[in-house]
């Protein structure tokens, strides 16, 4: 008989390498009672995503034509929702974590640079009405918000992810609410990671969305902050608007550029973009 492989094989020798169902086992143990442990569930589920995407209630469906039997060593029968559901909901708890372990595993099998790292937000619309008292609110709640594709008519979740310049894999990612703010989201995170890699020293790179007074305050308390932005967006007539010189908000009006918390310094730019306070 014969089966469909494609990418399945380097799907498993990099899940192997990483040790993505040695880490999700020892996470989330009390898997292994249906003849498959969670870890190889996840396993599974990841290759799935990487080389033909399907609902769960068709993972095995794609499983059959596929070597996924000879491969990881799975029964696509075992491959139902039902087990698939179990897994998630096992590893939901603990995502943050899992992310975390595996991408330093990440770093230190392929030797991936982070001295610096991107901060990148993206939104997950999702058909459906999901009201909110049938969510659980110890876990992101899907709702409205502001989404990267403009549908507003749909509910949303957000996610950012760290990723080191030098790679595709993030080195950290967070999920949050569809009407949570991605500013308010920094500190959380920046903690999240200090507890998994203790305090290090990195450039971030990202875009107005990071920086508010509270975000870099807490983000480097003793020492100068500086910043930059880029080039302003294009207009709608055409070419971008030439920058004018340091713009202060009205209430900041006749005041030294020195940044102070009621008063952070304003760099020019034809969107009036608040960026980094100035410390000197």
């Amino acid at each position: 008989m014969e089966k469909r492989l494609g990418a399945l094989y380097v799907a498993a020798e990099f899940l192997r390498r990483l040790d993505v169902a040695a880490i999700v086992d020892g996470l989330c143990p009390g898997g292994s009672s249906a003849h498959v442990t969670h870890g190889q569930v996840i396993e599974a589920l990841v290759a799935n995503r990487l080389t033909s995407p399907a609902p769960l209630f068709r993972v095995g469906d794609w499983a059959r034509p596929w070597a996924v039997e000879e491969v990881f060593g799975i029964s696509p029968e075992l491959l139902n929702d039902d087990r698939l559901a179990r897994a998630l909901d096992a590893i939901a708890r603990r995502l943050d974590q899992l992310a975390g372990t595996v991408g330093a595993r990440v770093i230190a099998e392929f030797g991936i640079d982070v001295s610096r790292m991107h901060w990148d937000m993206t939104s997950m619309s999702v058909h459906g009405a999901y009201p909110e008292q049938d969510q659980d609110p110890h876990f992101p709640v899907i709702g409205y918000g502001h989404p990267k594709d403009r549908r507003t008519d749909l509910k949303q979740a957000g996610l950012v992810s760290r990723p080191a310049p030098t790679a595709a894999s993030p080195v950290q990612a967070r999920v949050f609410g569809g009407g949570a703010s991605e500013a308010s989201q920094v500190i959380g995170a920046m903690n999240d990671l200090r507890s998994m890699a203790g305090e290090q020293k990195f450039l971030m790179v990202a875009d107005s969305k990071l920086v508010s007074y509270a975000n870099v305050t807490t983000s480097s308390p003793r020492r100068p902050a500086a910043g930059t932005t880029r080039p302003a967006r294009r207009s709608r007539s055409g070419p971008a608007s030439s920058p004018p010189s340091a713009v202060s908000p009205p209430s900041c009006a006749g005041r030294s550029p020195t940044a102070t918390p009621a008063c952070p310094v304003w760099l020019g730019t034809s969107t009036r973009t608040p960026w980094m306070p100035s410390r000197r």
